[in-house]
């Protein structure tokens, strides 16, 4: 009964966090774009009443504090978003004030719609707050052969900055 209840433990445990290939992404991304080697990744959880009163997910392995020498240097935001017949991964970091410094597909599935991946096009995101606003054809740009693609990502990224915003003026954030 002990060994079975240790076992159950150490599998929830398990099965938190990012999957290996994406972590390793993640890791990379955070060591170009902080300019460190050595950080710590925290998860971070809100209530389920928290988490209805916001627009996008931030469930057990989505949402991290970012780290380096107890120096809080910002956070990470890793998610998926629907393409035309699957989903792609995406990954947003921000600094301590919640500002987006980098926006980065990090797997796309699909053989159309590519090019929502390019830094050219994520660029746009770059130095907005949680006060911003993204809407599609408006302030964000569309990329022909990837309207699907671009709409969701944009709409994704609109969600996570009402989020923050709400976050923030709970005090949570």
């Amino acid at each position: 009964m002990k060994l079975s209840s240790i076992t159950i433990l150490v599998l929830s445990i398990l099965a938190f966090g990012l999957p290996k290939n994406i972590q390793k992404k993640v890791d990379s991304e955070i060591k170009k774009t902080y300019s460190v080697d050595e950080f710590s990744f925290n998860a971070m959880t809100f209530s389920l009443e928290v988490n209805k009163s916001i627009p996008s997910e931030f469930g057990t392995d989505n949402f991290f504090e970012i780290k380096s020498d107890s120096i809080n240097l910002g956070y990470a935001y890793v998610s998926k978003a629907p393409s035309k017949t699957d989903q792609f991964d995406y990954l947003v970091l921000l600094d301590s004030d919640l500002t987006i410094i980098k926006a980065k597909i990090l797997i796309y599935r699909e053989d159309y719609g590519g090019e929502i991946g390019s830094k050219r096009w994520l660029k746009q995101f770059i130095g907005k707050t949680k006060t911003d606003e993204f809407r599609y054809g408006d302030n964000i740009d569309a990329i022909s052969g990837a309207t699907i693609s671009v709409r969701s990502m944009t709409k994704a990224m609109d969600d996570l900055m009402k989020s923050l915003k709400i976050l923030n003026e709970k005090g949570i954030l």
